[in-house]
């Protein structure tokens, strides 16, 4: 059988295998070895280019002595592994790490983001996160600082070797509403225009003065890759949804091209930031010489 493009859930599944597989010590090779397989064909089943019967992965399952909830979880996803798209629902406690998320992002080439109410969770500050998340109606008080610190971490991608481009998109009322109040503001929009010298990243903003603009369906995140097709993340308080129909592509990419036409230019936009933290350092300073 050839190989075949891989889609999220295959590649969740191929993940899936290969942590299964390391924890029971055993390389490639000697898992095919072990189910009389070529090592080929277990590698292109841990990429997600290989479709596999529930026999099959039962069977690799029983090697790495995969029970429990973990087993049920792979063979669900062995038997729906061929749909394109994965709409997860994690109910109203939001899971601490979104790891199909951080996954596509540790692997993608190019990444492209708008946000119409908060700033970029791979653009925020410890103190900017803990306020949103310490805001949230279903995020427990014990689960910040742990949450806060998951949502760094995933910032590592801009320390690769050779990272991903970025493209931000952001509205201009992320910028004004005064997340954490002045300082933890105005260190956000400080932190921002750091980030968006980078020559890998660009950053941009949607003027309110534009009124109805092309983004208005909401936030979401374009990911791109080298070796499979791309994926449309949106992401919503019960759950989350992977698009990759090139039909629901296209249509994300009409967005950002359109975008791209509107927006602030990114000098424009850099103007615009340091314009309102500037105004947030006036406004402390004002502070505290009443004080």
């Amino acid at each position: 059988m050839h190989s075949r493009e891989p889609t999220v859930r295959s590649r969740e599944l191929g993940e899936g295998l290969r942590r299964a597989m390391e924890r029971a010590g055993l390389s490639g090779r000697q898992a095919a070895d072990e189910l009389g397989l070529s090592p080929s064909w277990i590698s292109r089943l841990l990429s997600g280019q290989r479709k596999a019967t529930a026999v099959q992965v039962a069977a690799f399952l029983a090697m790495c002595r995969v029970t429990g909830t973990e087993r049920d979880r792979l063979l669900a996803l062995c038997e729906d592994q061929h749909h394109l798209g994965w709409w997860q629902q994690h109910g109203s406690r939001l899971p601490k790490q979104l790891v199909t998320l951080i996954d596509h992002e540790s692997r993608a080439v190019a990444i492209s983001e708008f946000q119409e109410a908060a700033v970029p969770g791979l653009l925020q500050t410890g103190d900017y996160a803990r306020a949103r998340l310490s805001h949230s109606s279903n995020v427990p008080a014990e689960e910040v600082t742990d949450r806060v610190a998951a949502r760094l971490a995933r910032q590592s991608l801009f320390s690769e070797e050779r990272p991903a481009d970025f493209t931000f998109y952001l509205h201009e009322v992320v910028l004004r509403l005064p997340v954490g109040g002045g300082a933890v503001m105005s260190e956000q929009l400080h932190h921002l225009l750091r980030m968006s010298v980078r020559p890998y990243l660009s950053l941009r903003v949607v003027p309110a003065a534009l009124g109805a603009h092309a983004a208005m369906t909401g936030a979401f995140t374009l990911l791109e890759f080298a070796d499979f097709r791309p994926v449309v993340y949106l992401e919503h308080e019960t759950s989350c949804l992977f698009l990759e129909a090139p039909v629901e592509i296209e249509a994300y990419r009409n967005i950002l091209a359109t975008l791209a036409q509107t927006a602030l230019s990114e000098e424009q936009s850099r103007e615009l930031i340091a314009s309102l933290a500037t105004e947030l350092s006036a406004d402390r300073e004002d502070d505290d010489d009443r004080a």
